[in-house]
């Protein structure tokens, strides 16, 4: 680590030994740079003692151990008033994700920890073990006003560490029982597991999915999203899920120009296929410190197309790599945005899909007791 320097053309010496950025075995993000908030930059540096790649040794670096801390926070419902989602409330059970998709809006997060939104993103995640306590808790509160719980909006809920932690499924078991409506956003098969929960809760007009369909091409998702679940299985989740009654969408997110926007139409129509039933897309977003850490990976992983990518991103925000104006930041401006958006339009009014309005009953919750509360007698 050395010291961040002051805007000036940098030291050559220190120059001609910085080590390009090579993908990591598994991992998203090929550096870990320094969050905007740190005093020091992270930088790789060749010190003459085996640095440099040798011919015939493998072109990725090793990948970092995941490891799993205990986020100790005090409450569990995060609010917002943004007027480009269409919800008031989350919860998200994981800080970081182990999926590592390079996109990800929520890396910036981290450094709030003090950590990097590169690869400490994906390999240094905390867990909230208390969630479904504090949620009763939430839920218990006289001011309480119930509204549609959204999941899967930061960080995916049933990232790998769920297998292990199930603290997604515990939420839902209290949403369940307390009849709270649940809207949740996913990239991973994973959410098949909760079927049993899901599926009545569903049937009660109390829960519906979005599953994350960013390419069918397998190789550039082992890449952009090395721990997500396969195209095909999160194809077979929406199947699944479709089955069992619960109303099931497509997110076609993120839209990225020239690297999976010629996808636009064969992964809706799959997902059709498969019992979608309505469809969104987002524009690639890249806020903050994504910016620097996406060119990292398209120099490191699609050397050929990078600039191509880098120049129709910027014409989608008005010269600049991105555009945080509500209204904008989620979908573009400009002839490229404008043709993604018809073209969106056109291939699901073919499909048929967006037929139907997936609204989610908010007028059966019913607090839960507290602790000497008495219980009411079912009649």
């Amino acid at each position: 680590m050395i010291p961040k320097l002051p805007d000036r053309p940098p030291n050559i010496a220190l120059a001609d030994a910085l080590l390009p950025d090579r993908p990591v075995k598994g991992r998203g993000a090929v550096s870990n740079r320094s969050g905007r908030y740190e005093r020091e930059e992270r930088v790789a540096v060749d010190d003459g003692w085996g640095g440099v790649a040798v011919e015939g040794e493998e072109d990725e670096t090793p990948s970092p151990r995941t490891t799993v801390a205990i986020d100790t926070t005090r409450t569990i419902v995060a609010r917002n008033d943004s007027p480009d989602i269409p919800f008031d409330r989350s919860i998200n059970p994981y800080r970081g994700c182990e999926h590592g998709c390079i996109y990800c809006f929520a890396r910036p997060t981290h450094t709030y920890l003090g950590l990097s939104p590169g690869l400490d993103f994906e390999t240094r995640l905390l867990m909230k073990p208390d969630a479904a306590e504090l949620l009763k808790r939430e839920l218990r509160n006289p001011r309480y006003r119930c509204d549609v719980m959204a999941m899967g909006t930061n960080t995916d809920p049933y990232q790998p560490i769920e297998r292990e932690h199930r603290i997604t499924r515990q939420i839902l078991e209290v949403l369940d029982a307390h009849n709270h409506p649940v809207s949740i956003v996913t990239k991973s098969a994973l959410v098949m597991r909760d079927i049993d929960i899901l599926g009545p809760m569903a049937r009660r007009g109390l829960a519906a999915v979005g599953v994350s369909v960013t390419t069918l091409d397998r190789d550039l998702a082992r890449t952009m999203e090395p721990r997500a679940s396969t195209p095909p299985r999160r194809l077979a989740a929406i199947a699944a899920l479709s089955a069992a009654g619960i109303p099931t969408s497509v997110m076609v997110a993120p839209i990225i120009p020239a690297l999976n926007d010629m996808e636009i139409e064969r992964i809706l129509a799959a997902s059709a296929a498969a019992g979608a039933t309505s469809a969104a897309y987002v524009l690639l977003r890249l806020p903050l410190e994504i910016k620097e850490l996406f060119e990292e990976w398209l120099e490191a992983n699609v050397p050929d197309r990078a600039k191509r990518v880098l120049d129709l991103i910027r014409q989608t925000h008005d010269g600049k790599l991105y555009e945080a104006e509500f209204g904008k930041r989620m979908t573009g401006s400009g002839p490229v945005a404008q043709l993604v958006r018809q073209r969106f339009k056109l291939a699901i009014k073919k499909l048929g899909m967006n037929r139907r309005t997936w609204n989610l009953d908010v007028t059966k919750f019913r607090v839960p007791p507290g602790p000497g509360d008495q219980l009411t007698l079912g009649l």
